[in-house]
């Protein structure tokens, strides 16, 4: 068939972060910008980008994202797993079989829902360019043309998280994610002098990653409660379930699971324990499109909040952006994509348009984007693989 998948080309790369962002991140609590507690600096974002070829010439493209402390895989993990395993459900394959392909991956390797999901995704930008339509097009229309960004603010001293939002506003951005967790006094501190300037202005989402127990977890968010927040996201250890069903249970605040939320599984389990009111979203968690769509129905007809973010180069950003394009009325939050503030490159062509605190959604077939070949090899960290039918 002249759709069906010839060929995979699996190419791990790094990509710094921009030097302000390595110097900020280094000055900041911890030196990672966040409470988490991982002891190796964090200089960039460490990558796999896949090619899917078909029998008639086109090309899709498909991009994971992995930091060891939260993903536990590594890209050299990724590509084995696709190499031994993986491959032989989607060589062959034609992709347009999606439900297929993902119920024989499944059915033959145990978690690894990144490497499941970067097949998965290259998959539909591949279906995008078989039939030159955009992804959105493929999987719910085209809803809204402009998608409504959050920024992401690392946690530092009150009076520097301030002054970025501040300079973030002046660009246009009116939702914010703050890191806390230093401490409750500096918490309460940080989020009173923001909203104190900025009034209901802005929207405030906050980022624990994992810092409190689960009874400090309350009294840290009831602390901030009287200045409105949308959410807060992972206060406890990324495997306490029952530690954040303890919190949810006695907040008004909606709780998103990030570290962890890797799979559809763990989605659910946190929802039926009442641990969690939103679902957070991107490329790699629960992993590709097709569990994404998946997760956002099930948490609609649950009546829980959807939200998108990540910090990914330049194809995962599409594809984000195109699954909030189709599913606009479903999602109720600003997506977060800010990869193009922190990486070095974002690996296309040309970038994607963003100004005014929002992105365009791209035109043109699949993700609507081009992956430049050059940056590409620039900072592969070792020879692409190459598998064949």
């Amino acid at each position: 068939m002249k759709n069906s998948i010839e060929r995979i080309e699996l190419t791990p790369l790094f990509v710094p972060f921009k030097g302000y962002v390595q110097k900020a991140m280094a000055e900041s609590e911890g030196g990672l910008g966040m409470a988490i507690g991982a002891e190796e600096a964090w200089l960039g974002g460490d990558f796999v980008i896949c090619k899917l070829f078909s029998k008639d010439g086109s090309i899709g493209l498909g991009e994971s994202f992995v930091w060891l402390p939260e993903t536990g895989v590594s890209p050299a993990q990724i590509i084995d797993a696709i190499q031994i395993s993986l491959s032989k459900y989607v060589l062959g394959e034609n992709p347009f079989n999606i439900e297929k392909i993902n119920f024989r991956m499944d059915a033959n390797l145990a978690r690894n829902e990144t490497a499941k999901g970067l097949l998965d995704m290259a998959c539909y930008d591949l279906m995008g360019q078989i039939t030159d339509l955009p992804v959105c097009e493929l999987i719910g229309g085209r809803n809204i043309d402009e998608i409504p960004l959050a920024a992401l603010i690392p946690l530092g001293e009150p009076m520097l998280m301030k002054g970025l939002v501040r300079s973030y506003f002046k660009r246009g951005f009116r939702t914010f994610r703050l890191k806390l967790g230093k401490s409750i006094e500096s918490d309460v501190k940080t989020v009173k002098a923001i909203r104190t300037i900025f009034g209901n202005k802005i929207n405030l989402r906050v980022d624990y990653n994992q810092s409190y127990t689960p009874s400090k977890a309350v009294n840290a968010i009831k602390a901030i409660e009287p200045f409105q927040i949308d959410f807060a996201e992972q206060p406890v250890r990324a495997d306490d379930y029952i530690g954040m069903a303890y919190v949810q249970k006695r907040i008004n605040t909606p709780l998103m699971s990030h570290e962890g939320f890797f799979s559809l599984k763990d989605f659910i389990t946190l929802v039926e324990l009442g641990a969690v009111r939103v679902v957070g979203l991107n490329s790699d968690r629960p992993g590709g499109i097709t569990k994404a769509i998946e997760a956002i129905h099930y948490a609609k007809m649950r009546g829980l909040d959807v939200v998108l973010h990540n910090q990914p180069l330049g194809i995962a950003s599409a594809m984000q952006i195109h699954l909030h394009a189709a599913f606009h009325h479903s999602i109720n939050h600003p997506s977060e994509l800010f990869g193009q503030e922190m990486l070095e490159d974002d690996l296309l062509q040309i970038s994607l348009d963003y100004s005014n605190g929002k992105v365009k959604v791209p035109d043109g077939s699949g993700w609507g984007i081009k992956l430049d070949q050059n940056a590409l090899q620039r900072f592969a960290t070792d020879e692409t693989i190459i598998l064949e039918d």
